[in-house]
């Protein structure tokens, strides 16, 4: 099984480009199955979900051509079946969004439920109620969700009773299909959601209001081709900023929308990190010599502070002087890397939604376990920051999402490697020692 090895205590300098954004690639992949011209998607990441998507539009009879790694031309003319059932769609989280998608074209969808990081409650009802207010019947069946719309979908007023990126998008992509004009109310406003909306409407479709409280869909009877390059990704642009100031580095990280970063800039702005924003790029430099400082931090839906950038933080203000305190407000599991943390010398306890943490003059070497994609992230930062060697295991989740992790932070002068075995592991401590 892989696993990272690093040796820790040397500062990140240097550039790093920043791919696209998972988050928003998924809900446009599956956005591709609504038209029959072809889709053209650049800036695609590649990482293990995005390959999962791609791989399962071919098993339902879309031609999906690889132009280049960050590049997919999809012709979904030739879909024959409504039915997805990969084994490896069944691991990730944005599976649903084929549900949106094949229901708002073809008015019938079975879908299994959803997989993805543990990461505390997330349940779907929020879309099935967006599916039936559509005039869809929708069932759960054998671990698959099962819609149909034998008259078609309709337009509806839909107000979601919690804020939810997943089911923002989903009932977009089902929705623009739809006779009528449907409004979404209390919807998420994170820029993947926009994109996914300019995506949409660069098709033909009429959304209006993606980013704001409520999004306003008149439906439009097809869709066209289209070429669309997907935003930056602000959690990979978040995680290597927090590397930069974990390690008192010094890093320009590049191909990003600082505005889509501010509640990360504030919040390493207030600890003492230096940042500096450019037209495309963000460069943030911490100071070996000074600690940075404490703060208190509240996850919150866009443009609050992302709760996919909570462990990153935490890992830094556990460096940092002073006591911290982190509410999370998202998901009530989120704090599972916290026992893993401590190993390394980490001083943090857990009460509820909240994690104390009480700043150590530095983290030791140990070896550890990603407990899903961010947390695991973060892990590795801990590790680039830490006295010592640490090995981090099930790295199966860090590569669901970041795209080279590893050759990225070498080439910021991490001493990092992937290992499947002891003797690898050797190797690598008697090459940096």
């Amino acid at each position: 099984m892989e696993q990272f090895i690093m040796k820790g205590g040397t500062p990140l300098h240097g550039e790093v480009v920043i791919g696209g954004a998972k988050n928003a690639a998924l809900g446009i992949i599956a956005g591709a199955l609504l038209t029959d011209e072809d889709v053209i998607i650049e800036n695609l990441p590649d990482v293990r979900d995005i390959n999962v998507m791609l791989e399962a539009l071919k098993e339902i009879g879309a031609v999906v051509e690889r132009i280049d790694r960050h590049t997919a031309k999809i012709s979904a003319v030739g879909v024959t079946s409504v039915s997805i059932d990969d084994e490896y769609i069944r691991k990730i989280r944005a599976s649903y969004y084929f549900i949106g998608a094949l229901l708002g074209k073809h008015h019938m969808a079975d879908v299994p439920l959803p997989g993805g990081c543990a990461i505390g409650s997330r349940p779907i009802d929020q879309h099935i109620k967006g599916f039936r207010a559509l005039g869809a019947k929708v069932e759960i069946r054998n671990g698959c969700v099962q819609a149909a719309a034998s008259e078609g979908l309709h337009s509806s007023h839909i107000y979601l009773d919690v804020v939810s990126v997943g089911a923002t998008i989903n009932i977009m992509l089902a929705a623009v299909l739809a006779e009528g004009r449907t409004i979404i109310e209390n919807v998420a406003k994170e820029p993947h959601i926009v994109d996914v909306a300019n995506f949409l409407n660069s098709m033909g479709a009429n959304i209006k209001g993606a980013g704001t409280n409520e999004i306003r869909i008149r439906g439009v009877k097809e869709l066209s081709g289209t070429e669309y390059s997907i935003i930056p990704d602000q959690i990979e642009a978040g995680t290597f900023m927090m590397a930069a100031a974990a390690t008192g580095g010094n890093i320009l990280i590049k191909n990003v929308i600082p505005k889509h970063l501010e509640a990360i800039s504030s919040k390493l702005t207030e600890i003492g990190a230096t940042v500096e924003e450019y037209d495309d790029a963000v460069r943030v430099i911490g100071d070996r010599e000074k600690r940075l400082g404490a703060t208190q931090i509240k996850t919150q839906p866009y443009p609050g502070f992302p709760t996919d950038m909570q462990p990153q933080m935490a890992i830094t203000l556990g460096l940092s002087e002073g006591t911290s305190v982190i509410t999370e407000n998202i998901f009530e599991n989120r704090f599972k890397y916290v026992d893993e943390l401590m190993r390394m010398g980490a001083n943090i306890k857990v009460e509820g939604n909240m994690a104390i943490i009480t700043g150590v003059d530095h983290y030791s070497g140990a070896s550890v376990v990603a407990p899903d994609l961010r947390a695991g992230a973060a892990l590795v930062i801990a590790g680039l920051a830490a006295e010592g060697f640490t090995v981090v295991e099930d790295i199966k989740y860090i590569q669901r999402g970041y795209e080279r992790f590893e050759e990225k932070l070498r080439a910021l002068g991490g001493k990092i490697e992937i290992v499947e075995t002891e003797k690898d592991i050797m190797k690598f401590k008697l090459k940096v020692s």
